[in-house]
């Protein structure tokens, strides 16, 4: 009997896919909860098979920013972050790709 421990069914991925947003939108929320809510989401995403993800978390003051790249920077799901493009968000978005 062979195991499918590890293997994701294409028909799955593909539902999982539909039902997820390919961005996160964390504006006005504390910055606990904001963290929370983006890990819960990356892991969601990979898990859906997206490349990337757009993190929305505001222009403010820059302290969700700043929060929102800190652990991007350490998280072990994604391979690189950047700032949108001006035409993606400019400053109040955040691209996550994701390994």
């Amino acid at each position: 009997m062979t195991s499918n421990r590890g293997r994701q069914d294409p028909e799955s991925r593909l539902l999982r896919q539909a039902n997820l947003p390919t961005e996160v939108h964390l504006r006005r929320m504390k910055v606990r909860p904001a963290l929370d809510k983006l890990d819960k989401y990356l892991n969601d995403a990979v898990m859906a098979g997206f490349p990337r993800v757009r993190v929305v978390h505001g222009k403010g003051v820059g302290t969700m920013k700043k929060a929102v790249a800190d652990f991007l920077a350490s998280h072990p799901l994604v391979a690189r972050q950047y700032a949108a493009s001006p035409s993606e968000g400019n400053g109040g978005v955040t691209i996550a790709e994701l390994e």
